[in-house]
């Protein structure tokens, strides 16, 4: 079982910048792909970014050069580093874990960019 706790989100203004925490309190955090997915009003989920356990990282179109995805898995804590922040990106962020057949979500963090 992992147990995942998103934080970090708020209010920022167009065109600045939040780190979001995916904390995991579950044991072997390292073999999990953590993904970082936002849905905004009325709109379907989206895949924001991953990270494999070994580092290997893919982020969407739709947020690269702005967005960085990490991990220390030392810490069981996953990052999204979010810079120049858009009205768009306002939306729930939601973190999961993913391992073959499991698949775990935090409850979400609201990320509101707006002046």
């Amino acid at each position: 079982q992992v147990q995942l706790v998103e934080s970090g989100g708020g209010l920022v203004q167009p065109g600045g910048s939040l780190r979001l925490s995916c904390a995991s309190a579950g044991r072997r955090f390292s073999i999990y792909t953590i993904n970082w997915y936002r849905q905004a009003p009325g709109k379907q989920r989206e895949m924001v970014a991953n990270i494999t356990g070994d580092g290997s990282t893919n982020v969407a179109d739709s947020v690269k050069g702005r967005f960085t995805i990490s991990r220390d898995n030392a810490k069981n804590t996953a990052y999204l580093q979010m810079n120049s922040l858009k009205p768009e990106d306002t939306a729930v962020y939601y973190c999961n874990a993913r391992f073959h057949t499991l698949s775990y979500w935090g409850q979400g963090t609201q990320v509101t960019v707006s002046s």
